[in-house]
């Protein structure tokens, strides 16, 4: 149960996930959300976005199962995650949310928390580590799905911090980071494991694809991309083997999308051809759900022999355990976290090139744009090395045995109810919010005055090209009505007409309303040459920094004339 009755949630873009070809990522971090809104205790979940969609929409989406509250605001407000005490994000990206909090003055007063589900494309890794310079603390935190890749994460941050000690000759110089715990992404155990029991759906299924009593069917979730989740030849190969090896009439189902269109889908059908030639393999529609849900009942074993540096959980994994499949993988990052080999299923070895020369230079090769991303995970991909003949003893031992299967699916399932239920996973969340709260409640106050209250590098625009412009406004500015010009169609002694056109209203929230913008006319009226600082004083104190820009957009348009002191 959280010690706050709310949460607050970073959702720039306003969505859960995207209605088609979603990545593990978007499905997990909405399936944090939806547990946390289920089993934290919380009365209200407040969502922060660019443009925040409606507030029902959200509730439908991430209140399944809960009595929740749900509100919406934008991006720029830190009440509501001041008053959670947490700001949740489903991006391991700090910088933004960071700044925005010390722009308030709140570094103190919350937490952000972000989770780090892939670390492969150097962009991301660019962002995440921009957070390093960012206003980050020790109470704030950058959840790793495994420990895997939590090791990747702090030999990363320990290189750059190495590298900016070099570039600033400041060897003893210790960079803020925020924490990395481990936690795993989760599924709906119970709701997974009914569809494995549905006869009716296994009965149907089978019989559509050809399939006999007798035969089993290996079966792939995820996406069908050669750099971003495995090449499949491996499999197809493994799969083979085992068939022709046990006699077994054995069928490969994939099920998901080609991220690279029919290209992909032609690359992926040559191998199958090529390398399992006496297995029918089947290729489903990994975007329609009922189709994916009745797959778990007319599964056998689970296969996904992952290569790729993208990889660094697997949903898939936790889902297929939960349905009680015995599973086949790699072992592999985050995979090795999930399946106990000989228990769940088997870990097939893999061999990794050491790098050197030829890394780097894919590296620089992707820098300058002269490799992209496909390229360059593909690369990887390419030259990393799946053990085949494991490979084919593990699902040779699974084909040959039913025993085997229903006592290895049993302890899978088992496990995911233990370890990978999002009750589980939302108590973990809780215990780290709780965490990082008794973290802010011993730290020092973060100093302020002079410290930098936003982003140098995305700061004030007018300040940082304030050497443009002739004259900068200042408070002893001298400012009066511009002479009536009969260009315009006015005439002496004719009330002062505000700007309105089209052009002259853009950029309205970068200054006050049209009440003020008619009340600085009318007190230069009634006053003639007035300083800046006595106009504004005219106005409430809060509303000065937008009388101010009102008085040079009038300057702009003419209406007003500013003169030497």
């Amino acid at each position: 149960m959280s010690e706050h009755d709310e949460l607050a949630i970073w959702l720039p873009d306003g969505r859960v996930t995207p209605p088609v070809n979603p990545y593990g990522r978007l499905i997990a971090n909405a399936g944090v959300y939806r547990a946390l809104a289920r089993e934290g205790g919380y009365q209200h979940l407040h969502v922060q976005s660019r443009v925040p969609p409606p507030a029902g929409q959200l509730a439908a989406e991430l209140c399944v199962g809960a009595d929740v509250d749900v509100t919406t605001g934008p991006l720029f407000s830190t009440a509501a995650a001041v008053g959670a005490g947490t700001l949740l994000s489903g991006q391991p990206y700090l910088t933004e949310p960071a700044w925005l909090r010390r722009f308030a003055g709140r570094d103190n007063d919350y937490s952000l928390v972000g989770t780090i589900f892939a670390f492969a494309s150097a962009t991301h890794r660019e962002q995440m580590m921009a957070s390093v310079l960012a206003p980050v603390h020790e109470w704030d935190a950058l959840v790793c799905s495994s420990p895997s890749l939590r090791s990747t994460v702090e030999r990363v941050f320990e290189t750059w911090q190495e590298h900016l000690r070099e570039q600033l000759s400041a060897r003893d110089v210790q960079l803020p980071r925020p924490q990395l715990p481990v936690i795993a992404f989760g599924t709906d155990v119970e709701a997974i494991g009914a569809q494995a029991t549905d006869r009716a759906a296994r009965a149907s299924l089978r019989n559509s694809w050809g399939v006999a009593a007798e035969d089993v069917v290996v079966y792939l979730l995820g996406r069908l991309s050669y750099y971003d989740k495995a090449f499949p030849q491996a499999m197809f190969k493994a799969v083979q083997a085992a068939r022709v090896g046990t006699g077994v009439t054995t069928h490969f189902v994939l099920t998901g999308w080609f991220p690279q269109g029919e290209a992909d889908q032609r690359r992926f059908e040559e191998a199958a051809h090529t390398y399992a030639p006496d297995v029918p393999v089947h290729f489903l529609d990994g975007n329609d759900a009922t189709l994916v849900a009745q797959c778990w009942a007319a599964a056998d074993v689970f296969l996904l022999l992952s290569d790729t540096i993208l990889e660094t959980f697997g949903q898939a994994l936790v889902e297929a355990m939960a349905a009680g499949l015995p599973l086949v993988v790699s072992d592999w990052d985050g995979y090795r976290s999930i399946v106990r080999d000989g228990v769940d299923g088997f870990l097939v070895p893999t061999l990794g090139a050491s790098g050197g020369s030829l890394g780097e230079t894919l590296g620089v090769l992707q820098q300058l744009g002269l490799a992209d991303f496909a390229q360059y995970a593909g690369s990887v991909s390419q030259h990393t090395a799946v053990n085949v003949g494991r490979a084919t003893a593990a699902l040779s031992a699974l084909l040959a045995s039913a025993d085997l299967r229903r006592r290895m699916g049993e302890a899978g399932r088992n496990r995911a109810r233990e370890h990978f239920s999002w009750q589980v996973i939302a108590g973990q969340y809780l215990e780290l919010f709780a965490e990082l709260g008794q973290r802010r409640s011993k730290a020092t106050a973060a100093p302020a005055g002079s410290r930098q209250r936003v982003n140098p590098l995305r700061g004030d625009p007018f300040a940082d090209f304030r050497d443009l412009p002739t004259l900068v406004l200042h408070d002893d500015l001298v400012v009066q009505l511009a002479a009536p010009s009969g260009a315009a169609g006015g005439s002496a002694g004719a009330p002062v007409a505000v700007p309105d056109t089209e052009l002259d209203r853009m950029a309205s929230g970068m200054r006050g309303n049209e009440h003020e913008a008619r009340g600085v006319v009318g007190v230069l009226a009634a006053s003639g040459p007035m300083t800046v600082r006595d106009v504004l004083g005219e106005f409430p104190g809060q509303r000065r920094p937008f009388v101010r820009m009102t008085v040079l957009w009038l300057a702009k348009a003419g209406v007003v004339e500013w003169l030497p002191t």
